[in-house]
């Protein structure tokens, strides 16, 4: 699996609030997986299951738009707001399908969006700053790269937080559509 995004190919000038933000926190970044039937001896995750909220309604909130012959990415104000009740609503219906509890997952490698979206993502789902550690790791280092920054945040926790066989995992992540995605994993 190859995830490749060259965000500053929508870096665009117009004072706007959205514009300034997406400039700012959105940078270029690729990431890749080997995607194997035999788990033997790997440290990465086993995926169970998947799911996914699309909210239409919301498809003028993020995104990218041409204007004046360039891209322009789209991040609205309100991103933050939605994108906390979205995620927890596939994380939810994810769980219930596996009988486990949001208190069952030990590593949450969420896709961090920007800062506003990782605290209001951890107030509204009642994590701690160290379940959302990962996340804020790399949004500080890497910035949001769009697809790729939830692999570098995999990475991160297979790298430093000594996953165990059987522990859970949540992968969550942000779209435009608006779209929350959510896969559960076990080591």
């Amino acid at each position: 699996m190859l995830a490749v995004e060259i965000c500053s190919s929508s870096y665009y000038s117009d004072g706007t609030y959205d514009t300034v933000i997406g400039n700012a926190i959105c940078a270029d970044g690729a990431a890749k997986f080997l995607i194997d039937t035999d788990s033997q001896g790997c440290e990465c995750p086993e995926i169970i299951d998947f799911e996914s909220l699309l909210d239409p309604e919301q498809l003028d909130r993020v995104g990218l738009e041409h204007k004046d012959g360039k891209l322009r990415i789209i991040l609205a104000p309100s991103i933050p707001k939605l994108a906390a009740p979205m995620i927890a609503g596939a994380v939810d219906s994810l769980l219930r399908r596996h009988n486990l509890n949001r208190s069952d997952i030990r590593f949450w490698v969420m896709h961090p969006g920007g800062r506003k979206v990782i605290d209001s993502v951890r107030r509204h789902m009642g994590l701690s700053d160290d379940q959302v550690e990962f996340s804020r790791r790399v949004m500080r280092n890497y910035g949001n790269m769009s697809s790729p920054t939830v692999m570098f945040v995999l990475e991160e926790v297979v790298r430093t937080a000594d996953p165990q066989p059987g522990d859970w995992g949540v992968m969550t992540a942000l779209g435009p559509g608006m779209a929350a995605e959510a896969a559960l994993l076990r080591w």
